[in-house]
């Protein structure tokens, strides 16, 4: 953690890989992530926590397998949503997004229970800023 300001615009500039978030920050045993994502990520579940989205650009599209079917989430740019611990997901964005994630130190950005991980997916619990 910095004791300084943190642009979140400088953050996301500092590097180009997609589904691969940075930590810029922490609160108590909380990372702030931040991630340029397009495409499709994978289904994925946590078990244990929730994960909080906000779109700081683009348009992100959370599929959510829930007891009564699958439905999806459209968040456009400032819309902020928290997937309930234990539902399984899928993000998607089709003309790419920054994003903000709020989760607990640790988390793996494909969960614990997912499918196979593809290339572009990066399986971890974030990187820190250079």
């Amino acid at each position: 953690m910095t004791p300084e300001p943190i642009s979140l615009d400088e953050a996301l500039a500092s590097f180009d890989e997609l589904w691969s978030p940075r930590i810029v920050t922490a609160v108590n045993d909380y990372d702030v992530r931040v991630a340029k994502v397009e495409g499709e990520h994978i289904w994925h579940v946590h078990d244990d926590t929730d994960e909080f989205f906000l779109v700081l650009a683009g348009e992100l599209r959370i599929v959510l397998r829930e007891p009564g079917g699958e439905r999806t989430v459209t968040l456009p740019k400032g819309a902020v949503f928290t997937v309930p611990r234990g539902t399984e997901h899928k993000p998607v964005s089709p003309e790419g997004a920054s994003i903000l994630l709020f989760e607990p130190t640790g988390t793996l950005t494909v969960g614990d229970r997912h499918d196979a991980v593809p290339s572009h997916v990066d399986a971890t619990t974030g990187h820190r800023l250079t």
